[in-house]
């Protein structure tokens, strides 16, 4: 039910992905008879979806807790608890943040060493990684805990690590520290601190400090930082490639010579808008419970959904949570 399109691009999101090979069982979580309409309109494979009825919804820009509190039987939390029951193995919702962040830590366990909750966020960069040739680094945390401490940003490391291991098969992932300089004194008290520790993490390939500018040459495959900081670099990343697009446009219209300059760029610049679209990795961990979540964007098309649950059957096949559990118990 959530998204800032609602069931028709979540629906079709699901109806898509039930028919594709090897396709998880789904739960479509809400207004049954809304679900159903929606479904109807969609070619998809009958015998992997199911619907789940759930009479209230938390709106996209309603109060997580107030909203939570009034609306027991929300989509959301009827989700949350089908995954904390094993009636599932992964919760995929494109709704309000907050809304999904609070049914997840009302309704899962934290893992043991986690003292907040991480929202990664995936960023493209100019190096590759992995296998599958990955150009998306991981940054965390992107805006759930704004002043994490030295123990909070351990553990993200930690997390985020064990993420990028099996979301771009990469078996050692490169993790650093968002600072003001590469030096290990540099930055706030929690980022020397954790500096210092997780210089002695036997289980990380930690490379110490980065800057800014080497998130977008993708110095380090994780990007460890505190959810202010994380959430107003993802922002800003996503403005500047909104208008470089823009600016592009706006030369071509005005002068013929820019418009045939253009014309020959067009399969390069076609690649960077393939690279900067956020629809095609569909949705980004919250990771620190045990159980996992994909959070979609709110902006979710169908295609954007579709491929967030195609994330989340990698991660549950993965065992990521296991992954983490062991890392922490590392470090």
């Amino acid at each position: 039910m959530g998204s800032d399109l609602g069931p028709p691009a979540t629906v079709a999101g699901a109806a898509a992905a039930s028919l594709h090979d090897r396709a998880p069982d789904l739960l479509l979580v809400g207004d049954e008879a809304i679900l159903r309409a929606e479904l109807s309109r969609h070619p998809h494979a009958k015998d992997r979806i199911r619907i789940v009825h759930a009479s209230q919804v938390c709106a996209m820009d309603a109060s997580p807790r107030d909203a939570l509190e009034r609306h027991p039987d929300a989509s959301i939390l009827v989700a949350a608890r089908l995954v904390a029951e094993d009636h599932a193995d992964v919760l995929v919702s494109a709704g309000n943040t907050g809304g999904v962040t609070l049914a997840c830590a009302q309704s899962f366990e934290r893992l043991p060493g986690v003292g907040r909750a991480a929202l990664g966020a995936v960023l493209p960069t100019e190096r590759r990684r992995g296998e599958k040739n990955d150009p998306f680094g991981l940054i965390l945390d992107a805006g759930l805990t704004l002043e994490p401490t030295a123990d909070d940003l351990v553990a993200f490391a930690v997390m985020g690590s064990a993420y990028s291991r099996v979301i771009s098969r990469n078996p050692r992932p490169k993790v650093a520290l968002l600072s003001i300089g590469s030096e290990p004194t540099k930055g706030t008290k929690a980022i020397v601190e954790a500096h210092a520790r997780l210089t002695k993490h036997t289980g990380l390939d930690f490379l110490g400090n980065v800057e800014g500018m080497d998130i977008p040459r993708g110095t380090a495959d994780v990007v460890v930082t505190g959810g202010f900081v994380g959430n107003i670099v993802l922002k800003m990343l996503e403005g500047v490639s909104d208008t470089a697009m823009r600016l592009a446009k706006s030369a071509k219209e005005k002068r013929l010579r820019y418009a045939a300059g253009l014309y020959l760029l067009g399969p390069a610049l076609h690649r960077v808008r393939e690279i900067t679209d956020w629809q095609q990795y569909g949705g980004v961990p919250i990771l620190g419970f045990d159980r996992l979540c994909i959070k979609a964007h709110g902006r979710s098309t169908a295609r954007a959904v579709t491929n967030a649950i195609k994330v989340a059957t990698i991660t549950a096949q993965s065992d990521v949570v296991g992954s983490i559990r062991e890392g922490l118990s590392a470090g």
